[in-house]
């Protein structure tokens, strides 16, 4: 038996966007998890100067009026929100701290800044990558977390339907080494057999080395 349930909410998106993204795109990604319901939120941040956000809000309104399920998305944009960076180190800080479901990095060179990804269901890098490929083709599992659960958990794969087993073995140099940190450490917890169990065997090795 495998666990493989987690907390789960209504659908997440943060899209990071600079002067370079294109307002069509932009929009077009943030409706496309707003239009799941009206307790969806969608977060565009803004990093750096140069971006026309009057043209991304203008692209959101008319594709949103041209959706069947315009209704949906414009409840959730209502209590959606926009966030101004001065670079792309402080929209990341500020997306790892939200932890979204989906991130979606379209900037210039988005590829350069994976490294600093620290919290995230899914991500989607650069300008020809929208969210919607991860739901149906780019064949990454959908199941992620929501709600900032991404601080503490990843997404359903293939790691989780295996268990793991660890297995330790110390040669007579290895606990020589180890062993009296391990016996402090016990001491102080007051495991008396915790620590005996290092202390009598250390014993043994000291006397077969002095013999």
């Amino acid at each position: 038996m495998v666990s493989i349930d987690m907390p789960a909410g209504p659908s997440e998106v943060l899209v990071i966007a600079d002067k370079y993204a294109n307002p069509v795109h932009v929009a077009a990604d943030l409706l496309s998890q707003a239009e799941h319901g009206p307790d969806s939120q969608v977060v565009l941040v803004i990093a750096g100067d140069g971006v026309d956000l009057g043209a991304i809000e203008a692209e959101v309104s008319k594709q949103c009026d041209a959706l069947p399920r315009g209704d949906f998305a414009s409840k959730a944009l209502g209590h959606s929100f926009t966030v101004f960076a001065r670079d792309m180190v402080e929209a990341l800080s500020f997306s790892n701290m939200y932890a979204p479901e989906h991130l979606i990095i379209n900037v210039k060179d988005a590829e350069q800044w994976e490294e600093l990804i620290e919290n995230a269901g899914s991500v989607f890098l650069g300008q020809w990558t929208p969210e919607s490929v991860g739901d149906y083709a780019s064949g990454t599992n959908h199941v992620l977390p929501t709600y900032g659960y991404a601080r503490m958990y990843s997404g359903v794969s293939l790691n989780s339907f295996l268990k793991y087993i660890t297995v330790q073995s110390l040669t007579e140099e290895g606990l020589r080494r180890l062993g009296p940190y391990v016996a402090k450490m016990a001491e102080v917890e007051g495991l008396e057999a915790h620590k005996r169990a290092v202390t009598l065997r250390l014993q043994e090795v000291e006397a077969t080395v002095t013999v």
